[in-house]
C-alpha cells in the first residue's frame, strides 16, 4: 500500500490495538468477524467502491457500514470497519486488503495475550517449509476446484492437536481465501504481523547443522545489536549452505558479500 491507504491501515491497526487492550474484548471473535467482512467486501465490488469514494463524506460511509453490519457482527467490529471507511484510500482494493490484515492481526494479538505468539510464529514458519517441500500437499491446498470444507479438513488433519488454534485459523483463512497470493507470501505476511506486534524483525537463518538453544540466543542477540531491534529467528537446516550459516533479514542477505557482518554472526554462534 502507498500514500493514503498506508496511513489508513496504520490508523486501523492502532484502533484495533486500543480496542483489544480491554480484557473484555474477544480478539479471536474480532478476527473471525473481520474475516467475514473481508469476504463480503471482496465479493461486492460496487460496495467497496462506494465505501472508498472520496466524493462521499466519511460519516456517510460510516453510517452505511453501520446499517449493513449492525446485528450481523459485534459492535466492536462495526466500529473498526466504520473507522476504516472514514479514512481516505488510494484504491478500493486496499480497503479489502486492510480488513484482511486487521483480521490476521487480531489473531496475532489473541496469541500474544495468551502467551503463545512465539509458538504461532514458529508453527507458521514450519508449515511453510512443509508445504514448500511437498508438491502434492501444496497442490491439494491451492487447487481452485477443491472445496473449502475439504481444505479445512486437510489442515485440521495436518495441524489439529499439533499446533496452536490460532495457527490453524490463520492457515485455514489463507488457504480458503488466498486473494491472489501464494501460500508462501501469505504465511510471510503473517510472520511480519507477528514481528510487528513485538516491535521486532524476522531473520531467516539457514545453517549447515541444527543450532542449540544457547547458539540461537547468542545469534539473536548479535543480530539485534546489528539492527537495533529485537530479532526473531526462523531457522532452516541445509547441509550445503556455504560457510555454515546464511542470514536473511528482509531483502538483505548476510553472507560473503558482507563477510565482516557474517563473521560476527558466526563468532556469536561459536560463543
Amino acid at each position: 500500500m502507498i500514500g493514503a491507504s498506508r496511513e489508513a491501515l496504520a490508523a486501523g491497526r492502532q484502533n484495533l490495538e486500543s480496542l483489544t487492550d480491554s480484557t473484555s474484548v474477544d480478539a479471536v471473535k474480532l478476527a473471525e468477524e473481520l474475516t467475514a467482512v473481508t469476504v463480503l467486501l471482496d465479493r461486492e465490488v460496487s460496495l467497496r467502491r462506494v465505501l472508498t469514494d472520496p466524493s462521499r463524506s466519511g460519516q456517510d460511509k460510516a453510517q452505511l457500514v453501520s446499517s449493513l453490519l449492525t446485528g450481523q457482527v459485534s459492535g466492536e467490529t462495526v466500529d473498526l470497519v466504520a473507522g476504516l471507511v472514514r479514512s481516505r484510500w488510494s484504491g478500493a482494493r486496499d480497503l479489502v486488503d486492510a480488513t484482511e490484515q486487521l483480521a490476521a492481526y487480531a489473531e496475532v494479538i489473541a496469541a500474544d495475550k495468551a502467551g503463545a505468539l512465539d509458538d504461532v510464529e514458529d508453527e507458521l514458519f514450519r508449515f511453510g517449509r512443509v508445504v514448500a517441500g511437498s508438491h502434492e500437499l501444496r497442490a491439494a491446498l491451492t487447487e481452485p476446484k477443491a472445496g473449502t470444507v475439504a481444505k479445512a479438513e486437510l489442515i485440521k488433519k495436518l495441524l489439529g492437536g499439533r499446533a496452536n488454534a490460532g495457527t490453524v485459523r490463520l492457515v485455514t483463512a489463507l488457504v480458503n481465501a488466498p486473494r491472489g497470493r501464494s501460500l508462501e507470501q501469505g504465511l510471510e505476511s503473517y510472520s511480519k504481523l507477528a514481528a510487528a506486534r513485538r516491535g521486532r524483525v524476522v531473520a531467516l537463518v539457514t545453517t549447515a547443522v541444527p543450532l542449540s538453544d544457547a547458539q540461537k540466543e547468542r545469534l539473536s542477540g548479535a543480530l539485534g545489536r546489528m539492527y537495533g531491534r529485537q530479532v526473531h529467528l526462523n531457522i532452516d537446516v541445509d547441509p550445503e549452505v556455504v560457510g555454515g550459516v546464511r542470514v536473511q533479514i528482509g531483502a538483505e542477505i548476510i553472507e560473503g558479500t558482507v563477510s565482516s557482518r557474517l563473521e560476527g554472526a558466526r563468532q556469536s554462534l561459536e560463543g
